[in-house]
């Protein structure tokens, strides 16, 4: 569906549709002892705790042009950590075209743009395997918005803020929204891939997979690095540490967590 922008603003009433970014990451690590994985997840904890998250959620709400209306974070015990901002429209003062384009957002320039109220949260989850070994962490991130600029144009400065092994990306544009003859728009914008707003240079260090259901608005692309160094996934010392074979054990137990958390499924 094209759209121009004239056909755009001419709605009857706000633009009420409803699009939803969930953002997911992993950091993948190997932890040999108790100690080591406990520096870890000390380490993931200060790293990622709730003030560093708020900062991050507050350029989101920048680039997307929203105004804070609250903001609720938690550190939490043994770790983990969880904010919620509640945000409303920006003034608008033009609708910059590029907004509806299929490309990059900012890193992290601000873009104003209609908001209706909506939220942003993040949730980290740092976890390890009870046979010690492979420790992970995950951070959850959901942008929801109402109004006319899509939050994927968040999308590029998330993937920035994290040192990620894995990403998971779901888009969905939910509602209807009419214009001034009382037709029915389910989105306001074109869209084929998620990957369309991911730069290149970020694209050419992952495999990606989409699924899509164009007919539902609903978007997935999952990505994973393609390079692997285990230097990259030792806590605190180097390969050269380690005997052969023990580099190679190590790299299998790692490559073997990171497909299943790519495809979805224990692989034994």
């Amino acid at each position: 569906m094209k759209l121009t922008p004239e056909q755009r603003i001419q709605l009857h009433g706000f633009n009420n549709l409803t699009k939803s970014l969930s953002f997911n990451m992993y950091d993948i690590c190997y932890t040999k002892t108790r100690e080591e994985r406990e520096a870890y997840i000390e380490y993931i904890d200060e790293q990622y705790n709730a003030d560093r998250l708020t900062k991050i959620l507050k350029s989101v709400t920048d680039i997307i042009g929203a105004h804070v209306l609250n903001i609720a974070k938690q550190d939490y015990v043994p770790q983990g950590a969880s904010v919620t901002i509640l945000v409303s429209e920006g003034p608008v003062v033009e609708v910059p075209t590029e907004s509806y384009d299929e490309s990059p957002g900012p890193l992290p320039e601000a873009i104003v743009m209609g908001l209706d109220k909506s939220h942003i949260t993040v949730h980290t989850y740092p976890e390890y395997h009870p046979n010690e070994g492979i420790s992970t962490f995950r951070a959850d991130i959901d942008v929801s918005t109402c109004g006319e600029i899509s939050p994927l144009k968040a999308l590029n400065y998330l993937i920035h803020s994290f040192d990620t092994d894995i990403m998971t990306m779901d888009y969905r544009v939910r509602g209807f929204t009419r214009d001034i003859k009382g037709q029915k728009l389910f989105i306001d914008h074109d869209i084929s891939s998620i990957q369309n707003y991911i730069p290149e240079k970020v694209k050419n260090q992952f495999d990606m997979i989409d699924v899509n259901i164009y007919q539902e608005n609903i978007f997935h692309t999952k990505c994973k690095l393609k390079e692997f160094d285990l230097n990259n996934y030792l806590f605190g010392y180097s390969k050269d540490k380690l005997s052969k074979e023990e580099q190679e054990e190590i790299t299998a137990r790692l490559t073997e967590e990171m497909d299943e958390i790519f495809y979805g499924k224990n692989i034994k």
